[in-house]
């Protein structure tokens, strides 16, 4: 089913390749394995240090349409998160594993505003969020409160093994922003093309506990 989901997956934006091309160039990943989100396409990409491509997978995003957090969104309880706070924020974050509330072990993207990137939530039966996944469009893909959602087989099989480590890098394209505003250093390079396909193959698709996550 994820493998379907994989086929209809968008093509990433222009901006996310000039990204990938740019991070390639500049080694900007300083050989970490690393994540690219695009967030317009509700779309996974995923590199290895070296900046192979090793797959990539549709996403769910928080509800909000926006590329910041709100000032205290991490200290809030999920009651207490508006609709207009649930955003997924835009940038370059330092990611690593660690404890989440309930004692769930989550890649950990904005750990002071509680985002993480977790295999998909499906407690809540109403949100349909493995249906939404698996749509062949992003146009329903933001449900979250914030957090990265990803397909289990996807999360558990490829993307946990490459930063239960020593963690990576996550950059989160924008909503609205320029990406030159986000990721100033875009500038300083010209536009690359890529060489080849972002993803070579098909791929199915601790810092502190207690913290609840945005999920």
């Amino acid at each position: 089913m994820e493998q379907a989901a994989l086929a209809d997956a968008p093509m990433p934006s222009e901006a996310t390749n000039r990204l990938v091309a740019w991070v390639a160039a500049a080694k900007d990943n300083r050989g970490m394995p690393y994540i690219v989100i695009d967030k317009q396409n509700a779309l996974l990409l995923l590199f290895g240090g070296d900046g192979q491509a090793l797959g990539q997978a549709p996403v769910l995003l928080g509800v909000g349409i926006g590329d910041d957090s709100s000032p205290g969104v991490g200290a809030k309880s999920l009651a207490e998160i508006g609709p207009a706070e649930r955003t997924t924020p835009a940038g370059r974050f330092i990611a690593k594993f660690g404890r989440a509330f309930g004692n769930q072990r989550v890649l950990w993207v904005d750990y002071a505003n509680s985002v993480a990137l977790h295999a998909v939530i499906t407690t809540n039966k109403k949100e349909r969020r493995v249906a939404r996944l698996l749509s062949p469009t992003p146009d329903d893909n933001r449900v979250t409160f914030g957090c990265i959602n990803v397909g289990t087989s996807f999360y558990t099989k490829t993307l946990r093994p490459l930063f239960q480590k020593k963690g990576g890098i996550v950059y989160v394209l924008p909503d609205s922003r320029p990406v030159d505003e986000v990721f100033p250093r875009l500038r300083l390079l010209p536009y690359i093309p890529p060489a080849g396909p972002l993803a070579t193959a098909p791929v199915d698709a601790d810092r502190r506990a207690g913290s609840e996550g945005r999920s």
